[in-house]
């Protein structure tokens, strides 16, 4: 049995400051068994939305907070309804989420609203981590089929009964979000890149019909799940700040975006590590998902195109308040790179006309 034990704390560095003293007051005010604050530091890995760990003399909690300069697009980061989501998630019995333990929106303690919650002991694997990790091809293998196993699940899950259609609008939700996307990168561009207008038309072009709506992660890749060190299980699943409800098969878009295989580039490799030997091919993850879902997946290359399209997009506005001076975040400055390089994929991708 392979055992991970990679140091979770290698993750944590001195990053965006929070006001401890100010903080610890409001949580112990707020949480009478929380004790104080013995220690803070930030997760590396993200690029959105910040996280946390707070250190207390008993336990360890994580906190979630929007970055900083990110009040024009605020919907993309609503802490209020991430907290909901785990908490609608959790009262309907789905345990692949940390328990939600305290919402606030009194934006005088942190500038902003946050959310804290429970610190769920396990492993993530980030592609930055891809040299440290020796998992044999068979295991690894099961691990992206796993992954994906739970990715049907997620989509399985009554949104009607469990009250997560109130999430969103499913009707139009395709059209929607290549309206909105477009709209967004358009707002933060900085430079000029071709292909992003190229891909933004061809998107509104070739609008497919949409499938039967479901729970919908928007982010599902592999360094937002919690796995066990010792069996590789999935805990629990992260980062829902952009779920909603809607066609299925652009989460699984989304997914396959960031899968990366061993013939992509370096900047694709940084991101993930399901290029690693052992992994499912896109080509499999896709067929895999029709397996176990039943869903008709023919049309899943304008969900993948469309999933380059969007992260691309997300990269730029990123980027974009980088320039802006909102955040000193070194690792923003290469962000206009993966721009770039995810809309030239997402071209070459239509022209091959395969994933």
């Amino acid at each position: 049995m392979t055992d991970i034990r990679l140091d979770a704390a290698q993750d944590l560095r001195v990053g965006e400051e929070l006001p401890l003293e100010t903080l610890n007051a409001y949580l112990q005010a707020q949480l009478p068994d929380f004790g104080g604050i013995t220690k803070v530091g930030q997760f590396g890995g993200g690029y959105s939305n910040l996280t946390y760990q707070i250190q207390t003399s008993s336990k360890a909690y994580v906190l979630r907070r929007p970055p900083f300069g990110a009040k024009d697009i605020q919907k993309g980061h609503d802490m209020g309804r991430e907290y909901r989501i785990l908490s609608t998630l959790r009262n309907a019995g789905y345990s692949r989420v940390p328990q939600a333990i305290l919402y606030c929106e009194d934006e005088t303690i942190l500038g902003s609203p946050f959310y804290l919650m429970e610190k769920i002991e396990g492993v993530i694997l980030r592609g930055k981590m891809a040299n440290k990790i020796n998992i044999p091809e068979a295991e690894m293998g099961q691990l992206s089929r796993s992954l994906i196993d739970a990715l049907v699940d997620l989509h399985r899950i009554d949104i009607e009964a469990t009250g997560l259609i109130q999430l969103g609008k499913p009707e139009g939700y395709i059209q929607r979000q290549v309206e909105g996307w477009s709209k967004r990168y358009a707002a933060a561009q900085t430079d000029e890149i071709p292909q992003m207008h190229e891909l933004a038309k061809w998107l509104q072009a070739n609008l497919p019909l949409e499938g039967q709506a479901s729970l919908i992660h928007n982010d599902f890749k592999y360094d937002n799940a919690i796995l066990a060190p010792q069996s590789l299980e999935i805990l629990a699943l992260l980062d829902w700040e952009m779920s909603t409800v809607g066609d299925p098969l652009m989460d699984l878009g989304t997914c396959l975006s960031y899968w990366c295989e061993a013939g992509d580039g370096d900047f694709e490799k940084n991101f993930n590590v399901s290029w690693l030997p052992g992994n499912l091919t896109r080509r499999e993850v896709a067929a895999y998902y029709t397996e176990k879902s039943g869903r008709d997946t023919s049309n899943i290359l304008y969900f993948y195109v469309f999933g380059l399209f969007k992260n691309a997009a997300i990269m730029q506005q990123i980027y974009s308040r980088y320039k802006k001076g909102y955040t000193k975040d070194e690792r923003f400055a290469l962000l206009i790179w993966g721009v770039q390089e995810l809309a030239k994929k997402a071209v070459q991708s239509l022209e091959d006309g395969k994933i």
